[in-house]
């Protein structure tokens, strides 16, 4: 039966990463392993990881998202890699379907519905769009591929693969500071059809919650059409800076 390594980058991640691992807690099966792969958090983030026993912890020298997942993927063991945000919440079926859905060869790379939440509200527009763009996004930018099965997903998502086709492919773009993870999609359709499944995750409104949801929703869509343009995601990561505090 397939092993699957959860790989989750953190930054400064207090607020989020303790209800996430209470959630990776109760999986059933449980994963392989956990690993985060800390970018030099200044809060108590690994303290909590510390608390719980539950993940091996990764250190590294730079805090970018590309290069933290790939440090996790090069220590992971398993035969399928999950990545997950911080601030994600997965069910806790979540490695059963993950291995339902790579049983199926002809799949290389899949991820989830993600809808987003806070503490208040449930962002059901945001959360639409963000369904449709998995669609929509490669119809318009990259028709055939499209047609040979290409999804774009992005790490709210929880994207999974196996280990032997993320590394054959490259792995994560070290060289990018967002898009990361639509990047690594283009790569892996070469492997096989990319899915969303249908089952949902919960990921944090604190981007769209900080900034406004019209504000969100314009970024979210100015990005992606500049990246689909060819757009280099080092110039597009001015719009997307980081909220995180310590």
């Amino acid at each position: 039966m397939s092993r699957v390594s959860i790989i989750i980058p953190t930054l400064n991640e207090s607020r989020s990463i303790d209800r996430t691992l209470r959630q990776l807690a109760i999986l059933a099966p449980a994963a392989w392993e956990i690993i985060i792969v800390d970018g030099g958090s200044t809060d108590n983030t690994i303290a909590l990881v510390k608390q719980t026993n539950l993940a091996q912890i990764l250190h590294c020298d730079r805090p970018s998202r590309a290069i933290q997942l790939n440090h996790g993927a090069a220590q992971a063991t398993g035969d399928i890699l999950c990545f997950l945000h911080a601030d994600t919440q997965i069910p806790d079926d979540a490695i059963a379907l993950i291995r339902e859905t790579l049983a199926d060869p002809a799949i290389a790379c899949a991820g989830f519905i993600s809808i987003m939440t806070g503490d208040r509200k449930t962002r059901w527009g945001i959360s639409l769009h963000n369904f449709l763009k998995t669609y929509y996004a490669p119809l318009l930018f990259r028709p055939h591929l499209f047609i040979k099965g290409l999804r774009l997903l992005f790490g709210d998502q929880v994207m999974f693969c196996r280990r032997s086709d993320f590394w054959e492919c490259g792995g994560f773009d070290e060289a990018l500071p967002i898009m990361e993870d639509g990047n690594l999609c283009l790569r892996l359709i070469r492997k096989g059809r990319i899915r969303q499944i249908n089952r949902i995750v919960q990921s944090s409104d604190r981007r769209v919650a900080k900034w406004g949801a019209w504000k969100a929703t314009a970024l979210y869509l100015y990005i992606g059409i500049l990246w689909g343009l060819g757009v280099s995601a080092t110039r597009l990561k001015r719009f997307y800076n980081d909220i995180r505090q310590p």
